[in-house]
């Protein structure tokens, strides 16, 4: 009796799936279109947060794949991926890239090359957000204006482990690996595996791994 009640369960999960991942497309789509995103074809299971200003930019090359929440990539991060261009900022994000509940915060410019893996709860910012500057954090206006804002720029073929953080000024090169969990502050070069809090340089890679 139970293995009838399973067998009947997964079959009604699947269809309810399938038709849920259609939905989550369609409306995928419109955010993106209605944020003025160039984007081409992409595969999504959950409806991402996106937030593109007038004067910011965003664009998504070919086979973009992305997980929002548990239904894509159960691994205990379910927030849906955010994607946020502040004024005048810019995001670019090459093909055949894959993130899972991934937020990547674009106030300067956020450069994402091709293949590139972000694994689940991945961050990426390339601001402070705040002014280091204590008296200037109690005034919104100068706590704004004195932010330090640096481009982040990500190689090809990289693969970011889950629940990483990379900071503002940060550019990791093409093969290169960092580790599950490690916040990057620093370079990192090509063809390095790098992992910590903060991330240190781990062994080399071959280029052909």
């Amino acid at each position: 009796m139970q293995k009838i009640a399973t067998n009947l369960y997964k079959a009604i999960r699947r269809i309810l799936i399938a038709i849920l991942i259609f939905i989550n497309r369609m409306s995928t789509w419109i955010v993106l279109f209605c944020n003025n995103v160039q984007f081409q074809r992409f595969q999504t299971t959950g409806v991402p947060y996106v937030s593109v200003a007038k004067s910011g930019s965003c664009s998504i090359e070919s086979n973009f794949r992305m997980n929002n929440g548990n239904l894509g990539n159960p691994i205990g991060r379910p927030q849906r991926c955010i994607l946020f261009v502040d004024r005048g900022a810019s995001l670019s994000i090459g093909k055949n890239v894959g993130i899972s509940s991934t937020a990547i915060v674009a106030h300067h410019q956020i450069t994402i090359g091709n293949n590139v893996k972000l694994g689940g709860g991945v961050c990426i910012y390339d601001t402070d957000f705040h002014s280091l500057d204590p008296k200037s954090r109690q005034n919104a206006s100068e706590d704004s204006a004195q932010k330090i804002n640096k481009p982040v720029s990500i190689g090809n073929n990289v693969f970011i482990g889950a629940h990483s953080t990379i900071l503002k000024g940060v550019s990791i090169g093409d093969n290169s690996i960092i580790g599950a969990c490690s916040v990057v502050t620093k370079n990192i070069p090509e063809n390095e595996i790098w992992a910590g809090n903060p991330a240190k340089f781990i062994k080399k890679q071959s280029a052909d791994a």
